[in-house]
């Protein structure tokens, strides 16, 4: 899902972008207002929040309908399958309108979840060992942000060995191809391969098989696992036991931890200066 829009009207009480204005719509609410959207420790804005539901966030009702009248429903508040559509400013970040829209599209959603994961949630530390479960396109950003903060090792998990060639382009150093572990496990090749597994793990498949092995594949007391992925339903079981003695974290990183309204603009600059992360990481700035 990747959005590019250019403002053709303003509702009242919008103050923050107008007609002809270049934006990029997102999932996730950035009110400025809540306490969540105040703080540097989420992006989970209180006021508006994340949910499937097919309404405007603030009023639970539809702006659209059908040649007969009947309603149509929003899609994630953003409903970008349609040419022309209705969102909430909340939902909404203006950006330079000189940046390629094929380049600023991609920050609405996949890029900006797997480069903020790397770089917002887990905090990845220059010369650290990162694992990366399932190289699709939340995956190879992971690979990205993870670079561009300075890893010195990045794991790249997949069951498509052609995603290793791909992957170098995004930093990815090593591959394991999930279906060639003969009778060991991807978390034991990892250990292996690390010497006592991946100071930070990401699954951004959306399997809680997956979870499980990112988890194992994790260094005991200080490791990291982040789920980028969703199975609806799914159900993840650890061992208290091991939760208590491994001292490993296991965290939900929904849009990679990124404030969209101050995060993206810093993203696109970093683009434009053909730097990207290399400042807004701040163990990168020495």
């Amino acid at each position: 899902m990747f959005y590019f829009r250019v403002v053709e009207s303003v509702g009242e009480n919008v103050e923050e972008v107008k007609e002809g204005d270049t934006v990029i719509p997102t999932f996730m609410a950035d009110c400025g207002d809540c306490a969540d959207c105040r703080s540097k420790k989420s992006n989970l804005c209180s006021k508006l929040p994340f949910g499937p539901k097919p309404w405007m966030p603030r009023n639970d009702t539809t702006r659209f309908t059908d040649l007969n009248g009947e309603p149509l429903y929003h899609f994630l508040f953003v409903s970008s399958f349609s040419e022309y559509t209705v969102v909430d400013v909340a939902h909404v970040v203006k950006i330079d309108p000189a940046i390629p829209p094929n380049r600023a599209c991609l920050l609405s959603c996949g890029v900006s979840t797997g480069v903020g994961a790397a770089w917002r949630t887990a905090n990845v530390e220059a010369g650290s060992t990162v694992a990366i479960f399932g190289l699709g396109s939340v995956g190879l950003a992971v690979a990205e942000g993870a670079r561009l903060c300075g890893a010195t090792r990045i794991i790249g998990v997949d069951l498509n060995p052609e995603k290793f060639e791909i992957g170098q382009r995004f930093g990815v150093t090593e591959f394991v191809d999930s279906s060639s572990c003969g009778d060991k496990s991807v978390s034991q090749v990892i250990n292996e391969m690390t010497g006592g597994g991946a100071d930070y793990c990401f699954e951004s498949v959306g399997l809680s098989s997956l979870v499980q092995e990112a988890y194992a594949s994790c260094r005991k007391g200080w490791g990291k696992t982040i789920v980028l992925g969703v199975e609806p339903g799914a159900q993840l079981n650890f061992s208290s036991v091991e939760l208590l003695h491994s001292g490993k974290t296991i965290t939900g990183s929904l849009f990679g931890g990124i404030k969209a309204k101050s995060d993206i603009p810093t993203l696109l600059k970093r683009y434009e200066d053909k730097d990207t992360l290399q400042v807004a990481c701040p163990h990168l700035q020495s």
